[in-house]
């Protein structure tokens, strides 16, 4: 009987599930407990082949053993445990019982548990980030590729700590996501690139295998080459943490940097500001009370989902601590590690949706620009003073937008009538004169800066980039 999706505990299993379920059946192929335990039956077989190449067995047996793991389910593993109260030996009785009395004493030969659960993790994770994670960031970025470009020269004041302060576009705005987006993808595409496996038995210094092996770090290379892992340098019964670490660090950074961008678009809708918005349909409810709402639900809930998974990267600094070779105080924790990797790809998928059908507002962009923009000559007047000579420029300027103020007239004006400025004014060349006459032309290289960052990271992640990204 198919279990009903809203009894489930997590929100992940129903909320989510409920609102992306083709996602969450692709995530489910690696992510899964059937996932797992398929993984490590990979690492079983690959084992089996191993030896049956050194000649320990025959290649019918590692054939046999291959085939066995293919019929093998979780359901069996798990009942099977409720004997053994031990996973790993109970995949294991699992896969004899499925194999001749010859191939039957080459299932797990010198491994223990975590040379299989250890090596299975690391193949999920790779995985899960170069089929999933990495091509749905890669999707986002060209949305936001492309909403650079189109915004490039779209005038839009620049914020620091809240207040205006000069004048920028919305496209340099948005080629900082790019950026930022583009180097998480990086860091973790090589944080994956190092994850490592291992067979080097139970306390890591292959003491089974070499029993047969004078050389078991090639074994065990062989081993993991067959899953495209490689070693670490060095393990304990389990690998190195900080592989793990390192990857896991890459996931929840690259949601911080979502929950940035989200922060920020949700801010400029906010009534008093209004430059953006989220498309809204027909029938969409923004308010259960106030008809008239229409409120950034989306962005929202990418800060929100942030907030959820952030601090579990304090709970992978503690695994990082294991006594000796090993202990199981990271057993449970390790369990929940897969929940980041649903986090992190439903809100990509989510803020590509609704960043392809983001509404810029231009005019109100140069309305709130032009609320400020007489003051934001402080700056380049500041600069031009200081720059032709004057002895305290930044003091002078300030005192004039003091004036500028309580007067109400434009600082351009009150500078213009200064005595004091005057011979600096007369040395300016007309472009510099022009720019205070002109403060919204005050941009700097923020177009021409958009436009390269967009094809730089267009270029570095070799990004295919449609007309309808």
């Amino acid at each position: 009987m198919q279990r009903d999706v809203f009894a489930s505990l997590s929100p992940l299993d129903h909320r989510y599930y409920a609102s992306e379920p083709d996602l969450f059946e692709q995530l489910n192929s690696y992510l899964s407990e059937n996932a797992y335990v398929g993984y490590q039956l990979r690492v079983e077989a690959a084992l089996t082949r191993a030896w049956a190449r050194h000649g320990f067995c025959s290649s019918s047996v590692a054939d046999e053993v291959s085939r066995a793991v293919a019929s093998i389910t979780p359901a069996q593993v798990y009942t099977e445990e409720e004997t053994t109260r031990h996973s790993i030996r109970a995949m294991v009785n699992c896969i004899r019982r499925q194999v001749s009395r010859v191939a039957r004493p080459f299932v797990h030969l010198g491994a223990t548990s975590s040379d299989i659960m250890d090596t299975a993790r690391a193949m999920q994770y790779r995985d899960v980030t170069d089929q999933v994670i990495i091509p749905q960031l890669k999707e986002l970025l060209c949305v936001l590729i492309q909403i650079t470009r189109r915004e490039a020269d779209t005038l839009q004041v620049g914020r620091t700590h809240g207040q205006h302060a000069v004048p920028m576009t919305f496209g340099f705005a948005m080629a900082e996501y790019i950026s930022r987006l583009g180097n998480r993808t990086i860091t973790l595409e090589k944080a994956t690139a190092s994850l490592c496996g291992k067979m080097s038995g139970a306390v890591g210094a292959y003491n089974a295998v070499s029993l047969f092996l004078a050389e078991p770090e090639n074994f065990e290379r062989e081993v993991l080459a067959d899953l495209g892992l490689r070693p670490a340098t060095h393990s304990t019964q389990i690998t190195e943490p900080e592989y793990v670490l390192d990857w896991a660090h890459g996931l929840i950074s690259t949601l911080g940097v979502l929950a940035n961008l989200g922060d920020d678009i949700r801010h400029l809708q906010r009534s008093e500001i209004a430059e953006v918005g989220e498309v809204f349909a027909e029938e969409q409810v923004g308010s259960s009370t106030m008809p008239h709402k229409r409120n950034p639900w989306n962005f929202e809930h990418v800060k929100s989902i942030w907030k959820a998974f952030c601090p579990r990267m304090l709970t992978l600094y503690m695994d990082q601590i294991s006594e000796h070779q090993r202990d199981l105080t990271n057993s449970a924790s390790q369990r929940f590690v897969p929940e980041i990797v649903v986090a992190l790809v439903a809100t990509t998928k989510r803020l590509t949706r609704v960043m392809r059908k983001l509404v810029v507002d231009r005019r109100r962009m140069m309305d709130n620009l032009d609320l400020s923009k007489e003051m934001m000559v402080a700056e380049p007047l500041y600069v031009l003073l200081a720059a032709l000579g004057h002895p305290d420029a930044h003091e002078v300027v300030r005192q004039l937008t003091l004036t500028a103020e309580r007067t109400g007239r434009p600082l351009r004006v009150v500078a213009a009538e200064s005595p004091e400025l005057a011979p600096y004014l007369g040395q300016m060349e007309q472009h510099h004169l022009y720019l205070l006459e002109h403060p919204e032309t005050y941009v700097g290289i923020a177009a021409k800066k958009a436009r390269n960052v967009a094809d730089h990271w267009e270029r570095v992640l070799q990004l295919q980039i449609g007309a309808d990204a």
